[in-house]
């Protein structure tokens, strides 16, 4: 797949709706977390830009790992279904969904 990384995401949650993925990347020496959800991502630890064609996961970021929760998202009692993926995991997942 030639599409961004932060784009396959988004696909992935259109297509499982019922799933939030919490992204955590490094970007240098800067750590960040992502949501994603129903196509969209934001994120929780710096401000997202309004324009959605502005990339929150840019393309120089590191994934750390990936969690997948239940939605709708409580961040004081996250559902988890799947803790610290690795983006390979993550790959086949976006793979069987075909993103």
């Amino acid at each position: 797949m030639n599409s961004p990384i932060g784009k396959r995401l988004e696909q992935y949650t259109i297509k499982r709706p019922q799933e939030v993925l919490l992204v955590t990347i490094s970007i240098g020496d800067e750590q960040d977390k992502i949501a994603v959800f129903k196509g969209f991502s934001s994120s929780l630890m710096r401000p997202t830009d309004f324009d959605p064609d502005v990339p929150v996961l840019p393309d120089d970021a590191i994934i750390v790992a990936i969690d997948r929760i239940a939605s709708p998202y409580n961040p004081e009692s996250p559902r988890y279904i799947q803790q610290g993926i690795s983006w390979e995991a993550m790959e086949a997942l976006l793979l069987e969904v075909g993103v």
